[in-house]
Order: C-alpha cells, then structure tokens, then sequence
C-alpha cells in the first residue's frame, strides 16, 4: 500500500472527544476508544498539503466558496455517484446534523410528525424531540442478517398520520446497509403522494465497501430529486470531522429558495476558510487515498467478523456494505444492556456505542467503529474474548 494505515498515532491530550472526553468522563484511560465516528488515521496528504500551504500564505481573512470548490463538488458526485448536479443545487452547511435540524426548523413547525427508522442514528431523535416535533417510529426489520424498511409498515403511518419529514439514513448507520434503488424509489413513491419532505443523510455515501455502490436518493427518480434534501460531506470519508465542511444538494428551486433562505438569514451557509481548502483537495486529490483506505477497512471488519465466529460465538456480527461501523448482536449472552456495556467497558477496557441510543431496538446490540490500526483492532478483541471468557 501507498498509505500506512497500520500507523498507530497518539491522539491523547489533543481535545479529541473519542480519547480526551471519555477518559475525562470515566476518570481513567485505561481504555480503547472504538466509538465516536472518526478515524484514528492520518487525513491524505494531499489535504495536509492544502492545508499547511494555506496556512503559511498568513493571512486569514474573510472568505467564501470559490468556483473551484464547488466544481470540485461537482466533479466528485459526476465520478463516484453518478449525480448530475448544477453549482446552484449546493450550498454549505456547518455540519450535516445541523443541516438537518435547519430542515426541520424550516419545514415544520412545533407538534409536526416526522418519521424516522429505528435503529438509526441518534440525532435523529434528539433533533427532532428537541425541536419540539414528534417522533413517529417506523422501525427497520431483520432480514438474512441485514436490515430493511418496512414499506407496509411506512404505507401505513403516512395514510394514517399527517406527517410533514422523513429523515433518511442512507447508507443506514448503524447496520451499514445500502439501501437498494428499488427501495429508496418505493420511499421516494410513498413521501411525494402524501407532501413528505424526505431529508436524506448521505454522510456515508463515499464509504461504500469493496463490491457495493451507494445510491443517493436524489438520483433514484424526478420525484426524489423534487421533493428532498440531500446531506453529504467529507468529513467522515477523509476524517477531517473537526475541520466542520459539509453540503446540501437541493435540486427543487422551491424547497432550495425556502432552505438557502433561511441559511442566509442566520449566515450559516459561510464556510470558514479551512473548511472550503480541505474539502477541495479531499475531492481533487483524495480518491487513491480513499481506495486503500476502503481496502483497508474491509480488512479490519473481515478480521472482527472472522474473530468472533471462532472465538466468541455468542455475538453475532452485521457486517456493513458501507463506512466503518459495525453492528454487534450480543443478545445471545444473556445480559441486560446495563451488564452488556460493563461487560465491554469494564471487563474489556473498550469504549463502543450503546445500541439503546440508536433507539429501543438497540438493546442487546453495541455499535463498533474500526476506523484504527488493524494492531488496535486485534487488542480490542482479545480484551473481548479474555472478558467474555471470565
């Protein structure tokens, strides 16, 4: 490999929430950190490069997003995801959950239903109930080992609840599926006959695994593109979640007029000028670093998955089609979730994510991030196994 991703870089004592927040919230650091979802590896040099130039230019004056940023956009979505887009379809947005929460404030008002897939991505929720809105749950069924939507189950809340969102996660965190076109057109169908806004987080559309391809839901049909938000960024692809740059993708020039308008009213679409810098060199430059890197992590969840079968038969692993995550069912070990995450935190000396935050569906489940050194990964599961055995 071109890039070292077995480098194991000390990331303590440098306001990293994955290290620095969780040892100062257990009071020790005796711990591996396999939660919060970034990557303990190096950013590609090309945005390092773009960086470190910028900075030595000096100044840093008022900025904003130049031609070539947004081509660069254009370009990455043409090539990866085969999404045709015009510059006037983007525009920036300080972080994809707080783009989202723009939607919601935009679009609904207090007391509004908004549907959401459980088990997903916790925001969701925490968004939504703290923005006054209801939560309308249409949970994800376990099929083969993999999730999929209850179309049936959608159907029948839009017909009997008058829903204003529905949030997507696509590719699905935590269970790493990607969704299919057939389904997300099915989405796509059932939201625009009933006026459903559908609010697409894409976050994980460039970490698709070797052998899959992710779908944006805008691309699925005219009606996806006409009645949704799209969110991407490249923040969790080239692990720069702290430089804070991400986008939307509005391709209806009247759900666009409502949303960018209510970005400039606040001036949230200014981005600060590291976040323009990276996000063009990620895009220009970062595609043969984001090859290795997928191979890379296809080793690590192949390594876990293999793992566990031989050595700790009682969990039984999802493994995603996309990003860095893996879905852990330990409901076979007979634990309550309290005991469940003593086990990992505890016994095991392993920080992962409580599957009850992605939602009541998530009890007996933990969530595992093996975005770190395959060194770090083969740790992490002998302190599992040495845990689960005593």
């Amino acid at each position: 490999m071109k890039y070292n991703f077995d480098e194991v870089i000390d990331r303590r004592n440098t306001s990293c929430v994955k290290f620095d927040a969780v040892s100062e919230r257990l009071g020790r650091n005796d711990f591996i950190p396999l939660w919060v979802a970034d990557m303990d590896f190096l950013s590609p040099p090309c945005v390092i490069e773009a960086l470190k130039k910028r900075v030595e230019h000096g100044i840093f004056g008022y900025t904003f997003a130049s031609p070539q940023y947004y081509r660069s956009i254009i370009d990455w979505l043409k090539k990866k995801h085969h999404l045709t887009v015009k510059k006037e379809c983007l525009t920036f947005v300080p972080g994809v959950v707080k783009g989202i929460a723009f939607a919601l404030e935009e679009f609904t008002k207090k007391g509004d239903k908004v549907i959401i897939q459980p088990p997903v991505y916790h925001p969701f929720r925490l968004l939504t109930e703290g923005l006054e809105r209801q939560v309308i749950d249409n949970p994800l069924v376990p099929e083969n080992g993999r999730y999929g939507m209850d179309m049936a189950g959608l159907k029948k809340i839009v017909e009997e609840n008058d829903c204003k969102v529905f949030i997507l996660c696509n590719p699905h965190n935590p269970g790493g599926r990607i969704w299919s076109p057939e389904e997300l057109a099915e989405v796509a169908e059932i939201c625009d006959d009933k006026g459903i806004l559908v609010v697409s987080d894409e976050i994980h559309a460039d970490l698709a695994l070797p052998g899959y391809k992710h779908t944006p839901f805008a691309g699925v049909s005219e009606k996806a593109a006409q009645n949704s938000i799209t969110f991407m960024a490249p923040s969790k692809t080239f692990n720069i979640a702290g430089i804070v740059s991400s986008f939307a993708v509005i391709p209806n020039p009247d759900i666009r007029k409502r949303y960018v308008g209510y970005l400039e009213k606040r001036e949230l679409n200014q981005g600060c000028l590291f976040a323009y810098t990276a996000t063009q060199a990620a895009y220009e430059g970062g595609e043969d670093w984001l090859d290795e890197l997928l191979k890379y992590i296809q080793g690590n969840i192949d390594f876990v998955s293999d793992f566990i079968e031989k050595n700790i038969p009682q969990i039984n692993v999802m493994k995603p089609e996309a990003s860095f995550l893996i879905w852990l069912d330990c409901r076979k070990l007979g634990l309550s979730q309290k005991e469940l995450v003593s086990l990992f935190t505890d016994k095991a000396h392993l920080v992962l994510n409580d599957g009850t935050m992605f939602g009541k569906e998530g009890e007996g489940f933990m969530r595992m991030n093996v975005g770190s050194p395959r060194a770090v990964i083969e740790k992490a599961m002998n302190n599992l196994k040495k845990a689960i055995n005593e």
